[in-house]
Parts: structure tokens; sequence; C-alpha cells
């Protein structure tokens, strides 16, 4: 025989009302975690990236692409002088330095005009030359003179002071004296250039 239980609709009706708080409270909690926490790093696949050592240095990136490059800035170099175009050295993008050679010019007046400067200088440093040994010979001659003059004017003197001695002591006369104290002269000698000869005519 059955027994009633006047007590079990509200106790199961409490269980329920338990059991949804319980699980309002979790999934309010479990919210309330997700929000706080921070968002995950993006995932890559292994073989997209390089694993290394972080390193202190230039990072340098190339990138591939089909196209033309083409400047931000062009700048035109005018030459200083007319000229022909040899050799290009430097293209178009290349890296350059205050020193860099960019073209070879030529020119054939300005290699000729720098020959004949070339010739010049050489026919003026040989002329100085030439005049250097002109005024170093004259320096010598003039300074072996100046030793004869010297040289003379010594004998001169001595040959006075002689004579002097000799008059004092009455072993000279005054005209053998006077004779003695004149500079004796150098000879000159007569160059076959300055003689002229005059042929005499024939009988």
């Amino acid at each position: 025989m059955d027994i009633p239980r006047p007590n079990a609709a509200k106790e199961k009706r409490r269980k329920r009302i338990i059991i949804a708080s319980i699980v309002a409270v979790a999934l309010i909690g479990v919210t309330f975690a997700l929000s706080r926490l921070k968002p995950a790093a993006p995932t890559v696949e292994r073989n997209l990236v390089w694993v290394d050592t972080v390193k202190r240095g230039p990072m340098v990136r190339q990138v591939r692409g089909l196209g033309t490059l083409v400047p931000e800035e062009i700048r035109w170099i005018a030459s200083r002088t007319e000229g022909r175009v040899d050799r290009i050295v430097l293209r178009p993008g290349a890296l350059v330095t205050p020193d860099s050679v960019i073209l070879v010019l030529s020119n054939p007046t300005v290699v000729e005009n720098a020959t004949s400067a070339d010739s010049q200088l050489k026919s003026a440093e040989a002329e100085l030359a030439n005049l250097k040994v002109t005024v170093e010979k004259g320096v010598l001659d003039a300074e072996a003179a100046l030793a004869r003059a010297k040289s003379e004017f010594e004998i001169t003197r001595l040959q006075a002071e002689v004579n002097d001695e000799l008059f004092k002591d009455g072993l000279v006369s005054a005209s053998n004296c006077a004779a003695r104290k004149s500079p004796p002269r150098t000879p000159t000698r007569s160059t076959p250039s300055s003689r002229s000869a005059t042929p005499s005519p024939r009988r």
C-alpha cells in the first residue's frame, strides 16, 4: 500500500532551485575568469619561423618581387670639360663616395694641351738647370778672381814692407824702392781670334 508524502513535491522543487542556482553561479564564475585572462599568442607554423638567439646588429630584410626599381630622387652630374664617354664605371643605384669614379671621359684637345704643358714644363726645368749651372760657374769664377786679388795684394804688401825695411837700412835707393813697390802686371796673351792678319799682295 502506498504511503502519501505531502512534502515530496516541495523537496523536488527545492533541489531543482538549488541545482539551478549552483549552475548559474558556476557559469558566472567561469565567465568572469575567462574575461580576466589575457589573449593567447597567435600560432604560427614551425616551418615559417626561424628560431635563434637574439643578437644586436643590423637587420637585413630581403624582399623579392617583380617590377623595376625607380629612384625617388635623380641628380644630374655635369662634367666640367667636354669629352667622350669611354667607359661607364658605376651604374645607377650603386653606392658612391666622394672619391668614386663614375665615368671615364676622353678629350683629344685636353690630352694635347696636357702634353704641350708637360713639354713646356720640362723645357723650363732644363733652362732653370742651365741657369743654375751658369750662375754657379760665375760664382766660382768670381771667388777665384777674389782669391787671386787677395793673393796679389798680400804679395804686394809684403814686398812693400820688405822694401821699406831695405830703404831704412840704406840698402836700396828711393827709385829702386818705388819701382819695387809698384804692383806686378799680369802679362796678357793675345788670342788667335783677336789677331788680324793682312795678306800681302803678290807681285
